[in-house]
């Protein structure tokens, strides 16, 4: 895996990097799907990377892009599902030859195989979510500065835990992964300096670089040991950044509360809104870190389908509404309004620049 792009994908598209590890052959891409409408002739199309199409997070919320346009546009879309690295090039072979008019990418992973069939039709149009080292004319990559809404959620878990004490851990130690554990790092180092607090992060130090990782974004058991040590030295709040490995966090979390219901612990999700794709631990989800993939999938469709492509990367930041936390849901009322005021005026000081969140995930990062 190359680390010399010029930025790195998140925490959905790395699992395309541990699909190394795997073997056989991703799903053949699935028949249109027609919908009413007036642009039954436009062709939207999308490959996933190995976490699939129901992985709660990256690939879901970005596959929500083009069914969205289906639904809202009448055009007729055309998905492959990749199980290992060896099929994105052959799943984006069969979108060409469909005569796809726009084919996305999920993911960094597929950086090499979008270039290389881009280059090879120039006639088509291909956007890559969380990847921009392609410059050319017929690629827009759609990426995201997730650190700015982390920095916000690690404020919230600051504020909220009840033993000084939160966590967090990562697939692998990639940018596009401690972007998240940055950004939540900062937010808690930033309510301790405004409240005199003394909250601990547990699994990531942010100045060193280091910190806690599974090691791949498959094993959810690794997950939930991960999360189970961190319960274990009191930690009460837990950011998983590692894909579907985050689901071994919800179980542990849900175990865990069963059995200290005077004291429950909790969890951030990533990427997609997990109050609403993780129906079973609702009761657990406090917020989302949120990249919104769809809407900027959805818009670049439209774009394309009025003759309005550009090759003009999109970058998702709070000021734009890219990223943003999802709801409380269920944690609403645990959330008092000075911290809800506190965090509107963190992400105006962010968007202003009166607050710098660094790392170096950033997109808009040198």
């Amino acid at each position: 895996m190359a680390l010399s792009r010029k930025h790195f994908a998140s925490t959905g598209s790395i699992l395309g990097i541990s699909a190394l590890l795997l073997a056989g052959c991703g799903s053949a891409p699935e028949e249109f799907s027609k919908a009413s409408g007036d642009n039954k002739d436009y062709l939207g199309c999308i490959v996933s990377d190995s976490g699939g199409f129901n992985d709660k997070s990256f690939n879901q919320n970005s596959y929500k892009g083009l069914t969205d346009a289906v639904s809202q546009y009448g055009i007729q879309e055309k998905k492959a599902q990749s199980s290992a690295e060896t099929d994105y090039a052959p799943n984006l072979n069969e979108m060409v030859q469909a005569g796809c008019k726009l084919t996305v990418t999920v993911g960094y992973g597929l950086a090499d195989a979008t270039k290389e069939a881009a280059e090879a039709n120039s006639d088509l149009h291909f956007t890559i979510v969380d990847d921009n080292s392609i410059e050319l004319d017929n690629v827009r990559p759609i990426v995201f500065d997730t650190a700015q809404a982390a920095f916000q959620a690690g404020y919230l878990a600051a504020s909220q835990t009840k033993t000084g004490k939160v966590a967090t851990y990562g697939g692998a130690q990639f940018p596009t992964v401690t972007i998240f554990m940055d950004g939540f790092a900062q937010g808690v180092k930033y309510y301790n300096e405004q409240k005199g607090t003394k909250v601990e992060v547990l699994g990531w130090n942010t100045e060193n670089q280091s910190g806690t990782f599974t090691g791949d974004f498959e094993d959810a058991t690794k997950g939930k040991t991960n999360t189970q040590n961190f319960l274990d030295q009191g930690a009460d709040i837990i950011l998983p950044v590692a894909g579907p490995v985050g689901a071994g966090t919800l179980e542990a979390v849900k175990e865990y509360n069963a059995a200290h219901a005077d004291a429950p612990a909790s969890v951030v999700w990533v990427d997609a809104d997990g109050y609403e794709t993780n129906p079973d631990f609702q009761d657990i989800i406090l917020t989302s870190i949120m990249k919104k993939m769809d809407e900027a999938i959805t818009e670049t469709i439209k774009a394309d389908m009025d003759g309005k492509f550009t090759s003009e990367a999109y970058i998702g930041t709070l000021e734009n509404d890219g990223v943003g936390l999802a709801p409380f849901h269920n944690f609403d009322s645990k959330v008092s309004d000075e911290t809800k005021a506190e965090l509107d005026k963190i992400k105006e000081d962010i968007i202003s620049g009166t607050i710098k969140v660094e790392t170096e995930g950033s997109p808009t990062a040198a």
